[in-house]
């Protein structure tokens, strides 16, 4: 997925970032203490939503609320997600490739454009775009940030005050024929948690702020983590094997991945400033790492969880190998882009790392067979284990 990438273009849409990646005049040398800073912090923000996502993922089945329902992915959904991913992605390149191309011509001969230009440049610019992702964003980023806290906000709701119950339900039809479209429980603590991430999505509208900004990439990677299910191991390493051919392809072969990234005003990656010591809370000059290379590998980290939840052994061994081998991929992709100075596929180091360490394991110990044979999504596991489920606010998961 995105790759792992030094000085990236700051998520306000200045120019610091690409002026830096460019090598021009005004480049910022970071420090070794802000270098080592940004990407400790990089890797820590990677590891909190692949380890909570995976142990929610455990108690996480159907439920009265559709936002709780775990998408479960299939072999055939794994082995076309390359293809579909890699579409979208050379879509995305053309189109910011047209519009900086549109941009150029209006700098240069605004005089002389017809009204027709000028219309269609205000309809498909870069910037009207990015505006229409922002507000779309901030739809999805408040409802993540919500379903992220609502644990938390649970525990310490004060029990003197009264927790009211709602109910949002849509319907089709009447009758017999009467079809529910939206039928979505929720209680006052799940309104608290909708005004808190309401308080941020604006902060990251109006700012781009990047603080606001991995609040909202943590909350969508988590919510990944937990709610996108693989069923079988199998279905793992073909989503894993492909997404590894995926990301090479697009760093490695071309560019596209890298000006996709930068161009995309969106909390799609994290980001954290190497010139955070210099500059504070105000500082510019990012490293950067995308949401798909902490959810692709943390979805099949979480299967590897729920696999050691059936073997009913108290034991996690395979979830704590798969997660050590993350970190070791991770840290192994931060070295080699801070080596040679250039973007890095973060998939070509996790992939071998996340599933070899796991695979090896249970070779070892004589449980390949039952790893790739079983079905460990949420469904199958509730009904071998029969563990009981967390209770989140405004929906009982049991």
């Amino acid at each position: 997925m995105a790759d792992v990438e030094q000085n990236a273009a700051v998520p306000d849409g200045s120019s610091n970032g690409s002026d830096a990646v460019n090598g021009t005049a005004g480049r910022f040398v970071s420090s070794a203490e802000g270098t080592a800073l940004a990407y400790g912090s990089l890797l820590l923000m990677a590891l909190l939503p692949i380890f909570f996502g995976a142990l929610r993922s455990v108690g996480c089945s159907k439920s009265k609320n559709a936002s709780d329902m775990p998408e479960t992915i299939t072999s055939r959904d794994a082995a076309r997600f390359p293809i579909i991913a890699s579409c979208t992605l050379f879509g995305l390149y053309l189109f910011f490739k047209v519009t900086f191309s549109m941009t150029n011509a209006w700098k240069k001969k605004k005089k002389a454009l017809d009204t027709g230009f000028i219309y269609l440049f205000f309809i498909f610019s870069q910037e009207y775009i990015n505006l229409l992702l922002s507000m779309y964003f901030f739809v999805l980023g408040i409802l993540a940030l919500s379903h992220t806290m609502s644990p938390f906000m649970c525990r310490v709701f004060p029990a003197q005050l009264p927790n009211k119950q709602y109910q949002l339900l849509f319907t089709q039809g009447s009758g017999e024929s009467k079809e529910e479209i939206v039928n979505y429980e929720f209680d006052t603590k799940d309104l608290i948690c909708l005004g808190i991430s309401s308080v941020v999505g604006v902060w990251y509208v109006l700012k781009k702020h990047w603080i606001a900004n991995n609040l909202f990439g943590l909350a969508f990677a988590l919510n990944g983590v937990e709610l996108l299910h693989l069923n079988t191991v199998s279905t793992g390493c073909i989503l894993l094997g492909g997404l590894f051919v995926y990301d090479v392809f697009w760093v490695f072969g071309t560019n596209v991945m890298v000006t996709v990234a930068k161009s995309f005003e969106a909390p799609i990656k994290l980001v954290f400033p190497q010139d955070l010591l210099e500059k504070g809370l105000g500082a510019s000059n990012f490293a950067m790492l995308g949401l798909g290379d902490i959810v692709i590998p943390g979805i099949f980290i979480a299967l590897l969880l729920r696999f050691d939840v059936s073997l009913k052994k108290n034991t996690r061994t395979y979830f704590y190998t798969s997660f050590l081998a993350y970190i070791f991929g991770l840290g192994l992709t931060i070295f080699v882009m801070h080596t040679f100075k250039h973007a890095q596929p973060a998939l070509l180091y996790l992939v071998p790392a996340c599933v070899g360490f796991p695979v090896l394991l249970a070779l070892f110990k004589g449980e390949l067979t039952e790893m790739f044979s079983e079905r460990h999504d949420s469904v199958h596991l509730e009904e071998k284990t029969k563990m009981p489920r967390p209770q989140l606010c405004g929906s009982t998961l049991n």
